[in-house]
């Protein structure tokens, strides 16, 4: 539960609502998508890859507003310095360079093919491909994997990123990590077995659906154990991708050039287009717009959004507009309903604040259309088992009065009634999303009293089911982002019973349904992802017809990209402009 509270707070600060800004010029813009395949138009990357190319040369200017967690892809949490470890840090599986749906697909990188799965789907085997080297020149074998998962376990010396595969693979045996393994046959995590160097094999104690979404993450990277300089591995880790790190100062600067011992016949997803990359980090956000807007610089990395100034030049000038993508991001905007509050106990009182609220009112407390889309239930479009049930006609964007009344009268309140609803003080959207809803309930008799807290109190506030009892939060305005595009990496954690925590809680609702809980081991237990999302469409709905969320918009992010970048995709899997596909039509 922390290490989801804590990626949300990391990868808020790309899921925010954004808006970037890159150079002048480009094709003209439409003001919808793509008009012709590969051409520049708003949110043309989003369904294509704009300006393809094959041209090698040239330097990107990347700039962002802050510097990166860590360079170390075991201890990055980040969301940008995820999609900047692709151009270094190869892993078993990763995300191909596509739009769409097709780039949430896993595929093979170190590995040569996808896993071959046995033992009821415990048992996870995969081949390497041969003529894998790290950037001084070593051969890399699965020892070298398997020694990157092992970090993961020292915590006390490597903190900050993810720990699914600690949490999956330690079964009991209280690995310590290896810096403090005493084991004298040095054997390490007895859970992945090395049977030759080009082979890697996991054992897992029960099915897990995800597993293979996690071997995609930074801890999959493998680190040569002699030149693990531990805490200090950040400075300058080994690549494995096309690109090594030539020069990193933090909060100034980091320097990409080519990885001499890269071969691209081993790397079917990078085309390592540009000689070189650098990152200039700033804390002048108006400054930053400034050079994108001036073209030199080419993408706001961090994407994080232009300021208001740079927002409002790009949205009324038809050529800026055409270098943008608007797209859902990943995060969904929500309000909970608590079930454990009266009156939210009854199904009914739940239903008639979706039907009373006002859809329209609420996007546009949190920034209008290009701030999201109206969410119609609680599986944002990203996320593998997402489809449009909307039982309550939100994507019309109305409250529907009659509909409320008739709730209210079967829940046995049929002139309405009085409920606190909580919302984040340091959130100025979260506030007026609550101000949105307290206005349109009012007029079917529900009122609300709007109670503000301090935000960096969340988990043991609205996440403390007996401070929520106590304050009488019967709503709660909040928002959430997944680590991994998963409907159980999504939702789970926000439905599952068997999560209600005493502080911490996500499952805001409170429910605990058997029915539920029941589908969602099925769906940990299902070797095919396909599989598992389908359980999770069937859980979501499930959740709708429950009301036990409001769901108020799909956030989405509009990147600003200059016209000279090539092969640009927006990666649905990391939600922004994927880094290592980019190339220059200009060769500077």
């Amino acid at each position: 539960m922390i290490i989801r509270n804590r990626a949300l707070a990391a990868v808020a600060v790309v899921g925010a609502v954004a808006l970037t800004a890159s150079a002048c010029g480009g094709s003209k813009g439409t003001g919808s998508s793509s008009d012709a395949a590969g051409k520049s138009s708003f949110n043309a990357a989003v369904t294509s890859i704009v300006n393809p190319s094959t041209k090698k040369g040239g330097t990107l200017q990347f700039w962002a507003n802050q510097d990166v967690d860590s360079l170390d892809p075991t201890r990055s949490y980040y969301a940008f310095a995820w999609d900047l470890q692709r151009l270094y840090a190869r892993t078993l599986l990763t995300y191909p360079s596509q739009p769409g749906t097709a780039g949430l697909q896993l595929t093979p990188d170190l590995a040569s093919a996808m896993p071959t799965i046995s033992n009821g789907g415990k048992t996870y085997t995969f081949k390497l491909r041969s003529g894998l080297k790290f950037s001084d020149g070593a051969a890399l074998t699965s020892k070298d994997v398997k020694y990157g998962i092992e970090r993961d376990f020292a915590q006390d010396v490597l903190p900050g990123g993810p720990v699914y595969l600690q949490q999956i693979l330690d079964e009991g045996q209280k690995y310590p990590g290896p810096y403090k393994d005493t084991d004298p046959n040095k054997m390490g995590l007895k859970s992945v077995q090395t049977p030759d160097p080009q082979t890697i094999v996991f054992n897992l104690a029960a099915p897990n659906s995800d597993f293979e979404y996690y071997l995609a993450m930074g801890a999959s990277t493998p680190v040569e154990q002699a030149k693990d300089t531990g805490a200090n591995y950040q400075k300058a880790p080994l690549a494995t991708g096309p690109y090594m790190i030539q020069s990193y100062t933090p909060n100034q600067a980091i320097k990409f050039v080519r990885n001499p011992n890269w071969d691209q016949s081993t790397d079917p997803v990078r085309k390592a287009l540009p000689d070189a990359i650098n990152v200039t980090i700033t804390t002048n956000a108006d400054d930053l717009d400034s050079r994108l807007l001036a073209g030199t610089a080419d993408l706001d990395i961090g994407q994080v959004g232009v300021q208001t100034a740079a927002q409002a030049k790009i949205l009324t000038n038809p050529q800026l507009k055409a270098n943008t993508d608007d797209a859902p991001n990943g995060f969904i905007r929500y309000i909970a309903m608590d079930t454990k509050v009266a009156p939210f106990n009854n199904v009914h009182c739940r239903k008639a604040v979706e039907y009373a609220a006002n859809p329209t009112d609420l996007q546009t407390a949190r920034g209008g259309p290009t701030a999201g889309a109206i969410a119609t239930n609680m599986l944002p479009p990203n996320i593998l088992g997402h489809d449009n049930y909307d039982p309550y006609g939100l994507a019309a964007g109305k409250a529907q009065v009659d509909k409320a009344k008739q709730e209210l009268a079967l829940c046995g309140q049929p002139n309405g009634f009085s409920t606190t609803i909580a919302a984040r003080n340091n959130k100025p959207k979260e506030v007026k999303t609550a101000e949105a809803l307290q206005a349109s309930l009012k007029a079917v008799g529900i009122n609300l009293t709007i109670d503000q807290y301090d935000g960096a109190q969340s988990s043991s506030v609205i996440g403390a089911p007996s401070v929520v009892h106590k304050k009488g939060y019967g709503l709660m305005v909040f928002g959430w982002g997944a680590d991994y595009p998963t409907a159980s990496g999504f939702l789970s954690m926000l439905v599952d019973g068997r999560q209600i925590l005493a502080d911490g809680n996500n499952n805001l609702s409170e429910i605990n349904d058997p029915q539920i809980n029941s589908l969602i081991d099925k769906a940990a237990a299902e070797t095919d992802p396909k599989a598992a999302a389908a359980d999770y469409t069937q859980i979501n709905h499930m959740v709708m017809d429950q009301a036990l969320y409001l769901p108020v918009v799909y956030d989405q992010a509009l990147n600003y990209r200059n016209p000279r970048l090539t092969n640009v995709v927006f990666l649905q899997a990391l939600g922004m402009i994927d880094f290592a596909s980019l190339g220059t039509s200009d060769g500077k």
